[in-house]
């Protein structure tokens, strides 16, 4: 016996609903939150890159100041 294939549903306030036994406006909510949540991913990905940019340009900022301070106590 084939295996019964799961249809698309979005669960609200625990209760699970059939996507497709939604009315026209209930499916463009959902489809804004899928399409929302899946900004908030992109955003948090971004948001981690420039994160991690900016330590790296700390990081070289703070070595570069580092090295001059040590060459004109040398001089």
């Amino acid at each position: 016996m084939a295996e019964e294939e799961k249809k698309p549903t979005i669960t609200v306030n625990e209760k699970e609903y059939l996507i497709e036994e939604l009315n026209d406006s209930q499916k463009t909510m959902v489809n804004h939150i899928l399409d929302i949540n899946r900004k908030i991913g992109q955003t948090q990905f971004q948001l981690e890159q420039l994160q991690v940019a900016s330590t790296a340009f700390n990081n070289m900022l703070t070595q570069q100041l580092e090295a001059e301070e040590e060459e004109k106590e040398t001089h």
